[in-house]
């Protein structure tokens, strides 16, 4: 499974989100999608996929993933 955390440094950016505290990558997506769409969060930038920069990943290998969906490929 796929995880991210976010890091300290941007955590004002992310309200609703613990920094340093990993968990799913799709459920942190979702929050954030969520959070700016309730425009909670109109700082933080809307992508396709949450920032690099801003987050932290671990598991889920990247190449079996469709990049479209994010979804594995199998």
């Amino acid at each position: 499974m796929r995880e991210a955390r976010l890091r300290p440094e941007f955590a004002h950016l992310y309200p609703g989100l613990t920094p340093g505290r990993w968990e799913p990558a799709s459920r942190i997506a979702e929050a954030v999608l969520a959070n700016v769409l309730l425009h909670e969060m109109g700082d933080a930038p809307l992508q396709g996929r949450l920032d690099e920069a801003h987050f932290e990943f671990r598991g889920g290998a990247e190449s079996e993933r469709d990049p479209r969906s994010g979804r594995r490929s199998d």
